[in-house]
């Protein structure tokens, strides 16, 4: 009886955040915000108001115009986000992941990021197209001797304004001749920036052999200012009392994402310190997009 009041309590909490986010008047998205940084040192925020040869106008936060010659301006850059109760939030760098668990928001041609998760697990990943995205890396355990090897495309066929739907799979090359695993799974994601359900499933393999049922993977995200998200993501495998839960939270800014997180075994008989802790950075690039 405890699997199932495990599971339903996780999707009511989830739901219950998701919900009381998405209805409330969601914001305009500022698609043409930009970040101005002048050759003083000083930077802005605002929107471009028009433009000519020599200079352009700019509208602040504070809705305060200024003529500003361009040739004051060392650097322009879109920004993407919204305005929340008059101040601007900008947009998760690292919104296509939660802890671990991808979530199903695309990658888009050119975007990209590197990441670290446990100081041991390194990941690349790349946008080759607006539905494509291929990663992978190695890792980097020293004193072993030999590191793994893994490899893990996405594709993402639908994208609506608040839901996406993805699938790709996780492969481990083993070494020494060993049968490599790694996990298959489909995920959809609901939700704005503020608030966001995530839900997967996941069928582990083991060389040609794959599971009969799948990993249950609920997670969820849910914004306390500009540059904090809280974030759960909970795996629940078939066949067993044991669930992992987890809780966390991300600090991020323009490019830079950082994780802390605990993760809990429910069912299992743990000793001493219950909780597995988590740390993950990632470095995001390329060009901004939805």
């Amino acid at each position: 009886m405890l699997r199932p009041l495990t599971i339903a309590g996780v999707v009511w909490l989830l739901l219950l955040s998701c919900w009381n986010l998405l209805a409330q008047e969601e914001k305009a998205a500022t698609a043409n915000m930009y970040q101005l940084e002048l050759k003083d040192g000083s930077r802005l925020i605002g929107t471009i108001v028009k433009e000519d040869p020599a200079s352009i106008t700019f509208r602040t936060l504070s809705q305060v115009d200024m003529v500003i010659a361009r040739d004051q301006i060392k650097i322009m850059l879109p920004l993407s986000g919204e305005m929340v109760a008059g101040e601007f939030w900008r947009r998760d760098p690292n919104r296509t992941r939660l802890l671990f668990a991808p979530t199903a928001r695309p990658l888009k041609a050119g975007q990209g990021y590197f990441s670290v998760y446990e100081i041991f697990f390194p990941f690349v990943a790349v946008g080759v197209t607006d539905f494509l995205a291929v990663s992978g890396g190695m890792t980097l355990i020293p004193g072993a001797e030999n590191q793994l090897f893994y490899f893990a495309p996405k594709v993402t066929p639908i994208q609506l304004k608040n839901l996406d739907l993805s699938g790709g799979f996780l492969y481990i090359l083993v070494p020494e001749g060993e049968d490599n695993v790694g996990i298959a799974y489909t995920v959809s994601t609901y939700g704005t920036e503020k608030a966001a359900l995530t839900v997967g499933l996941g069928w582990g393999f083991f060389g040609s052999d794959f599971a009969d049922k799948p990993v249950l993977m609920l997670g969820g995200e849910l914004r306390a200012s500009s540059s904090v998200k809280f974030i759960s993501e909970n795996w629940f495998p078939p066949d067993t009392d044991l669930s992992f839960l987890s809780l966390g939270i991300r600090f991020f800014g323009e490019n830079l994402a950082a994780d802390f997180g605990l993760f809990f075994p429910a069912g299992a008989d743990t000793g001493g310190f219950p909780f597995l802790p988590w740390i993950g950075f990632a470095y995001n690039f390329g060009k901004s997009g939805r």
